[in-house]
């Protein structure tokens, strides 16, 4: 029955409405707009073996690749939506257990996310599809899993109307300007988090931002901040965390996730989640996730050896479960577009993403948190950290072979047999 309905409408589209968008037809100019529409609901029905030359015959193509990584940010953002209203209660002092009033977390929280995924969605697809039908190029896919990075990074009380400007700018100055999908020079999520941590630092940082209250804003317990993991052992370091007065934040409620911040970062252990499928497929590369973890930890070993403060002296682990470090490990330092190509690339892009975030993050009180400053900071490297290892890979390999085979301005000439 299915299987009827689909081939259908497939002779519908192709018969009926196709023809309207090809070439001499009274739509030709949106053709692209239908062709993404087509191929959001089909497989595209080019192969190749209709054209000459040869190909690389996979079962991977881009619209796979960007599936994999929308299903690994599912943990992630299953657990933001519910963390959202977990921590909604929490300030008014109700459904302080883990289970109790679990599906009405859920609903705060998709009440909260659900808007915010909308407007990303609808204002960074439109200019995408405006530029595909401007350039006369096929709409790609990259925007699916760009879309629900820009929700998941921002905190639930963001208005809807700096989300859509931030989204705007990033799809626009950070990846259509340079090309499109696969063109850009820095991730477009983290494009758009730091342009409203700069444009709009009032509703990016501080206690009050990461609190979904809603209408209950007068109902909120006495004592209750809001405070971040990050922001308290900024403030007072690691026995500040241990003595934080409200709530628990110790390492364990670090990795399960139940504390404030942005929407899709706070769970250590969804994130690893989708760290896993990432990895399993392929789509994500292990060396910068490694060489951004050593760097991370070789860091914070530095600091424990010289503590010129309380921040200083947190342990390394406390470091890899805090703010946005483990979501920018796992989703945006592993961008394929914007970080390093080579392998020793990949590691040492890895490396200095992990050294700068903890720097920025210890070292600058106004700002604790580094990692989006780190990896856009990786981002711009990372063409000169590949060209830097194909130039020195050229030179061993000109040594190695020079060893093997005598340069021709060095041999001796030949000397001419008295037998000939």
């Amino acid at each position: 029955m299915m299987k009827k309905l689909t081939d259908s409408l497939w002779n519908f589209l192709q018969t009926k409405v196709k023809p309207h968008f090809t070439k001499g037809g009274k739509f030709e100019n949106l053709f692209y707009l239908y062709e993404a529409i087509e191929t959001f609901l089909f497989l595209p029905p080019e192969v190749t073996h209709d054209k000459p030359g040869t190909h690389v015959r996979d079962g991977m193509n881009l619209k796979r690749l960007m599936i994999h990584v929308v299903f690994a940010l599912i943990p992630a953002m299953l657990f933001g939506i519910w963390n959202i209203g977990h921590q909604h209660y929490i300030a008014l002092g109700e459904y302080v257990g883990l289970s109790e009033g679990l599906m009405d977390k859920f609903l705060v929280g998709l009440k909260v996310f659900l808007p915010i995924l909308i407007v990303v969605m609808a204002v960074g697809g439109t200019i995408e599809v405006l530029f595909s039908v401007i350039r006369k190029h096929p709409v790609t896919e990259g925007f699916l899993v760009t879309g629900p990075l820009i929700a998941l990074i921002v905190p639930p009380t963001i208005p809807l109307w700096m989300v859509a400007v931030a989204t705007a700018f990033a799809v626009t100055f950070g990846k259509e300007i340079f090309g499109g999908t696969g063109m850009n020079i820095v991730n477009t999520a983290l494009l758009a988090r730091a342009f409203l941590f700069f444009a709009y630092p009032a509703h990016m940082s501080g206690d009050q931002v990461w609190i979904y209250l809603g209408e209950a804003a007068d109902r909120v317990v006495d004592g209750f901040s809001g405070a971040t993991p990050l922001a308290v052992a900024a403030e007072g370091g690691y026995q500040a965390l241990k003595t934080f007065s409200y709530q628990s934040y110790g390492f364990w409620d670090m990795f399960f996730g139940w504390i404030p911040g942005s929407i899709g970062e706070t769970s250590t252990l969804a994130i690893l989640l989708g760290a896993a499928l990432l990895l399993h497929t392929g789509v994500a590369d292990w060396r910068i996730m490694a060489g951004m973890l050593l760097g991370g930890i070789f860091t914070a070993f530095l600091f424990n050896m010289f503590p010129a403060n309380e921040y200083m002296a947190l342990p390394w682990y406390y470091h890899l479960v805090m703010g946005g470090f483990a979501f920018g490990l796992v989703f945006m330092a592993t961008d394929p577009v914007t970080s390093a190509s080579t392998f020793t690339g990949k590691w040492i892009y890895g490396f200095i993403i992990g050294v700068v975030a903890l720097i920025i993050r210890v070292l600058n009180p106004a700002y604790p948190e580094g990692v989006m400053l780190a990896i856009l900071l990786g981002n711009v490297t990372a063409p000169l950290i590949d060209h830097l290892v194909i130039k020195s890979y050229i030179s061993r390999r000109e040594r190695q072979v020079s060893a093997i085979v005598p340069s021709p301005k060095t041999q001796e000439p030949v000397k001419e047999s008295s037998h000939a």
